[in-house]
């Protein structure tokens, strides 16, 4: 039986992807799923694990990347509540790609791969519905590379902070226009995810605090001027 509270229904809900399948494919892939539980850190699969279900972050986050024999990590991003992931190994058969881990307390939903080959044969619209979300990905993952191959390293965080702002900003007090992101990233795991080191990261953040565009807190960053963050990496032509 699923069961999710009324905060992780209504972030399932409101991705857009999902939103735009159809009442009775959504309903289908919710009664087949499953829901789990996971404390910070739990690894949810490993990197060429059998890729066995299909999921969705509910609640928290998951980290996705891998780690080098060495010992060093590489971050390729945080999946927000909402949004589904692990697609492609549905299909391949290849096994899983990356390392998933809970970053935080996190909830997933979870279908397993002959439940969604199941809703495939009774949902024809999930095919072009899954090659959309593919191609989104695709998308995302070429401006990724261009970025770091472009873009030097201060328009990479200030977009990285900006993303973050967007999907887990909170605001930061009533009334207030500044934004609190609510995913605690230690500066060292902010700098697994732009590819640099958590020194460049720490001269880069104090800068843009001097600049009054963040604020800095125990907590984690505070957006103080999203206009200004965003003019970093998207200068006015």
């Amino acid at each position: 039986m699923l069961i999710l509270s009324t905060q992780e229904r209504e972030a399932i809900n409101a991705d857009p992807w999902f939103a735009s399948l159809s009442a009775s494919l959504r309903h289908d892939i919710l009664r087949r799923a499953n829901v789990r539980y996971y404390a910070d850190g739990d690894f949810i699969y490993f990197r060429g694990a059998p890729a066995e279900d299909w999921n969705a972050v509910a609640n928290g986050a998951v980290r996705i990347g891998s780690s080098s024999p060495e010992g060093r990590q590489a971050t390729l991003r945080y999946v927000e509540p909402g949004v589904w992931f692990g697609e492609v190994e549905m299909f391949d058969l290849k096994g899983r790609p990356y390392d998933a881990s809970a970053h935080g307390p996190t909830t997933l939903l979870s279908v397993r791969r002959e439940d969604l080959h199941a809703i495939l044969a009774d949902h024809t619209e999930l095919y072009a519905a899954l090659l959309r979300l593919n191609s989104q990905r695709t998308r995302q993952l070429y401006r990724l590379v261009e970025d770091q191959a472009t873009k030097p390293l201060r328009a990479r965080l200030a977009k990285q902070l900006s993303q973050l702002a967007h999907c887990y900003g909170k605001p930061a007090e009533e009334g207030g226009g500044e934004i609190r992101i609510a995913l605690r990233l230690r500066q060292e795991e902010l700098a697994h995810l732009i590819g640099c080191s958590r020194q460049r990261v720490n001269e880069e953040l104090k800068l843009m605090e001097r600049g009054e565009t963040i604020r800095i807190e125990s907590c984690g960053v505070i957006v103080r001027n999203g206009r200004a963050l965003r003019q970093m990496y998207e200068p006015a032509g």
